[in-house]
């Protein structure tokens, strides 16, 4: 293991975590819903809850937009930037959209919009974490995993500048 890194949770709670977050989204999943999860760093998260949804014989259609705003940095650079879009038509189906981390919103908040403006009937925002310092209220994300503090996190396909996607636990750098 990297001597660099605290961990914040291990594989086996994460795993726990995840099917207590299906358990909370199953009601809200009736009818036709595409999940979107945003490249990259949602990816391990989004198989995990895909996995644990098949539970509830809940069967969502998938598909992913990579979005952009940390780039090679540990900050937000405020500005969003598509990579790629989603390939498959949203309109009137409900959408779960998926990311790893919230916690300025502008991310979320963005492709949200995305999806409403191309015909979502609804689009309810997940992530794996979310920070103490994220907006509340209105702006807040619709369900989340885990309260994760305010350090800057790897592993669970969250990185520094590419490196510890790979890890099994969701990590903090020291």
């Amino acid at each position: 293991m990297p001597t660099d890194l605290d961990i914040i949770l291990s594989e086996a709670d994460l795993g726990q975590r995840i099917e207590d977050l299906a358990a909370r989204l199953a009601p809200r999943l009736s009818g036709e819903w595409t999940i979107v999860s945003i490249l990259i760093g949602a990816m391990p998260f989004t198989t995990d809850l895909m996995k644990a949804l098949t539970k509830f014989d809940i069967h969502p259609r998938l598909d992913v937009m990579w979005l952009e705003s940390y780039g090679e940095a540990r900050t937000s650079s405020g500005r969003i930037v598509v990579r790629a879009d989603i390939a498959r038509p949203v309109a009137g189906e409900g959408v779960l959209l998926l990311d790893d981390v919230f916690d300025t919103g502008r991310t979320l908040s963005f492709a949200r919009n995305h999806l409403l403006a191309k015909g979502a009937r609804e689009v309810l925002t997940c992530t794996l974490v979310r920070k103490p310092k994220a907006p509340v209220g209105t702006n807040d994300v619709d369900f989340h995993a885990i309260d994760a503090p305010e350090r800057f996190l790897v592993g669970y396909g969250m990185d520094d500048a590419g490196r510890f996607r790979g890890l099994p636990f969701l990590g903090a750098l020291k």
